[in-house]
């Protein structure tokens, strides 16, 4: 800490403080009690608990006094916006810290990506911590743009904000002793390594557990939960966009062992966004039983300790300045955000500009040869085929065999039993790789969307009926140099362009919700029936959920993980 002496002299009275935050409620996460107290800051650290002189003198009115919101795990490219564009977003919802796992960037771009990330969040007034990706790509059954070993992230691991590892998805890898697993490990130094290991247990868990990871946000049982808590990992509790665990975990917390869990949302759609972010994951786990004081613990100092942030989660002398003023612990409406005990929202409002928006060096990732109609097209090798069927509301699908229709040698979408032509494009090395399948659940009874969200790998992802408008989607999205689309009759009805990779747009939340708000009116308007398609979308070519998926390289079948034939 610079100027010591200086900082000592503040605390003990001797020379006024730069603000103090008067006349509020100070939640102590440290002794878990609420009083009435005021907080008195000095350049960017908290000096003092009590009645101070200072420069600046803002009365709270009664107000709560909390720690700044810790997101525990977050992908920053799910929610499609900048690094800035997400922090003037995030920040008026308290939160002043995440841990990023930068694992979709990384999927497109290599450590390049990575690299950008960590860049253009370095002078942003929210901390941006990453864990560095350990599963690029997710699987060799799909062609990613880059392949991350442990000679690539080994040189990051001690740079600043690089806590650790990221999400250790393979952990058949970890049982089965993989080299390049066990590599990417020993590359962290003994730092964080986060889990991911869903449904794992017994003595398998015991090995999984053993070999590092020390978190799962994977949880989605008591059981699993308490299993999982019981070998000693930090419950990353998810409340997100795409998966929701809170309602079913809380039940598991107790005073007793609170500490060993953190909230965290793991993706936050641009729609949700606008609806609240770490903000109102508190108010829903209040709502649902939680104590107030178990839940801002879980949202800053336990996920602070767990992490090793060590002068982060609190509001305590010797502590970055980093607070959060609410006015209540019911709804956690934020009236005031302080970072590094400098205001940057007031009355809700965000008081400071993002960086000012600079030539992102990751925008050309669409890499593709020239499609043609022929490329669209499925030959029909049997009358009965294997269909991705959705779920509604989930990113599992079920494995379902049809009849499909066919015309010639060529099997086409069926709008009449909603069966639709699925394909994936390869869209990083020029391959030319086509995968072709079918899913039902869709509902169009015209036209075609397409993406290049599509995880993890994030190749070119269309649902459609006519081959004439799947090819207008795609070479849209070609176009765009990455986004979002639907088309039909060759038109372009609605479009988000995502030229960050592919997966990221440069304009603040507002738009991109306004543009992401027609993309589903058009696909209401051809037919679609669910209610979140791109999302839906972009998770029909994921080789790691159940049970059946499409990647560049064929159908998947996930149980057995293998690829299979689409006709039988």
């Amino acid at each position: 800490m610079a100027n010591l002496k200086e900082f000592i002299s503040v605390a003990r009275g001797e020379k006024k403080a730069d603000l103090l935050l008067k006349n509020g409620q100070l939640v102590n996460v440290m002794s878990s009690s609420i009083y009435p107290a005021s907080v008195a800051i000095h350049k960017d650290r908290v000096v003092g608990i009590g009645e101070y002189e200072a420069e600046q003198v803002v009365d709270l009115n009664g107000m709560y006094i909390c720690p700044g919101f810790i997101d525990a795990h977050v992908h920053v490219e799910s929610s499609m916006l900048s690094p800035s564009q997400f922090t003037l977003a995030t920040i008026q919802r308290g939160v002043t810290s995440i841990i990023a796992d930068p694992h979709e960037i990384a999927n497109v771009l290599g450590m390049k990506g990575v690299k950008y990330m960590i860049d253009a969040s370095s002078k942003l007034p929210q901390n941006m911590f990453f864990m560095l990706p350990s599963c690029v790509p997710a699987t060799s059954m799909e062609t990613a743009g880059a392949d991350l070993k442990a000679k690539d992230i080994k040189p990051l691991m001690r740079k600043d904000r690089i806590l650790g590892l990221a999400e250790l998805m393979n952990f058949p890898g970890v049982l089965g002793r993989d080299e390049e697993i066990l590599n990417k490990i020993r590359a962290t130094h003994g730092r964080i390594i986060d889990g991911h290991c869903p449904g794992l247990s017994g003595k398998d868990l015991c090995g999984y557990v053993v070999a590092g990871p020390s978190s799962e946000h994977e949880c989605t049982t008591l059981a699993e939960a308490r299993e999982k808590l019981r070998l000693g990992m930090q419950i990353l509790v998810r409340e997100g966009s795409s998966a929701k665990n809170l309602e079913e975990l809380i039940p598991l917390i107790s005073k007793g062992n609170s500490r060993k869990f953190s909230l965290c949302t793991d993706d936050r759609y641009p729609r949700d966004l606008v609806e609240g972010y770490m903000d109102k994951v508190l108010a829903k786990a209040v709502a649902l039983g939680l104590d107030p004081m178990l839940a801002v613990q879980m949202a800053t100092i336990n996920t602070a300790e767990h992490f090793g942030l060590k002068s982060l989660g609190a509001v305590a002398p010797g502590y970055i300045a980093d607070i959060v003023v609410v006015d209540n612990i019911n709804n956690f409406d934020v009236d005031m955000v302080l970072k590094s005990g400098k205001v940057v929202v007031e009355k809700g409002k965000p008081a400071f500009k993002p960086v000012s928006k600079k030539k992102a060096l990751v925008k050309e990732t669409i890499h593709m040869k020239p499609l043609k109609i022929d490329d669209i097209r499925i030959k029909a090798t049997g009358k009965y085929a294997n269909v991705i069927e959705l779920v509604p509301d989930q990113i599992v699908t079920k494995k379902a065999k049809a009849e499909v229709a066919v015309e010639g040698p060529h099997a086409l979408s069926d709008v009449h039993r909603d069966i639709l032509k699925l394909l994936v494009f390869e869209r990083h090395k020029s391959t030319g790789n086509v995968g072709k399948g079918f899913v039902r659940g869709f509902g169009l009874k015209k036209g075609a969307i397409a993406s290049s969200v599509a995880h993890d790998s994030h190749n070119i992802i269309v649902v459609g009926v006519t081959d004439e408008d799947i090819l207008s989607a795609v070479r849209q999205v070609s176009k765009l140099k990455g986004g979002m689309v639907v088309v039909v009759g060759g038109l372009v009805l609605a479009e988000l362009a995502l030229p960050i990779a592919g997966l990221m747009s440069e304009d603040p939340l507002e738009e991109v919700v306004k543009q992401v708000n027609k993309l589903d009116a058009a696909a209401k308007e051809i037919g679609c029936t669910i209610s979140h398609p791109f999302g839906t979308l972009s998770f029909l070519a994921l080789p790691v959920i159940p049970e059946l998926k499409l990647t560049d390289k064929g159908l998947v079948d996930v149980s057995e993980f293998k690829i299979v034939d689409l006709f039988e």
